[in-house]
């Protein structure tokens, strides 16, 4: 069964999260620089564009033709020309590493939370704190229960935090995620 996620306060975009694990990477890829609504709701504009959401689909796309999909109006993210190229790469990858599934990326081999965190960290655009985050939403509300996965994802696994897009699930839990990432970029202006 499919997770049911409450991100983006869009169902259409929301429903294609839950049941698309391409759409939740490239939602999390996109989550940088703009509100995380916009960036996961970011996979379906791509989706109602280009008429098609698969990796290899994505991928292969003419690079200034995905990017003229990313910049019309809404825009998929405020810098949709780097955007666009980071999801293609993105895309590749997934298409040429894995079989052109996302979700192998935490179910080939049966990998542990560890594991998990090494695949994601290898992606184009995933750096360590995106991987974390990630490998925290995918054991929080996706279903993943590799061994050791909270302790791989580190401050953002743990029970009960609101930290991150891992732990948004209704309105409430959004302001209070917003609301520590407000305190923690005040704290880091401070230093």
């Amino acid at each position: 069964m499919a997770p049911e996620l409450h991100i983006t306060d869009d169902p259409t975009a929301d429903e294609l999260l839950s049941n698309d694990p391409l759409a939740l990477l490239i939602g999390m890829l996109l989550d940088q620089q703009v509100a995380m609504e916009t960036a996961f709701a970011g996979p379906s504009k791509i989706r109602e564009r280009l008429g098609a959401f698969d990796a290899a689909t994505i991928a292969e796309q003419d690079t200034e033709t995905f990017a003229a999909l990313c910049r019309m109006a809404p825009a998929v993210h405020r810098f949709p020309d780097s955007m666009a190229a980071r999801v293609q790469a993105l895309c590749a990858t997934v298409r040429d590493e894995w079989d052109n599934d996302a979700s192998a990326i935490w179910r080939r081999g049966t990998p542990d939370g560890p594991e998990v965190l090494k695949r994601l960290k290898r992606l184009p655009g995933f750096g360590d704190q995106k991987a974390r985050i990630f490998l925290a939403l995918l054991g929080k509300q996706y279903g993943f229960d590799g061994a050791g996965w909270r302790e791989a994802a580190g401050d953002y696994g743990a029970e009960g935090s609101y930290k991150s897009v891992a732990d948004i699930v209704n309105p409430e839990s959004l302001t209070k995620v917003r609301e520590y990432k407000r305190a923690a970029k005040a704290a880091a202006k401070k230093s």
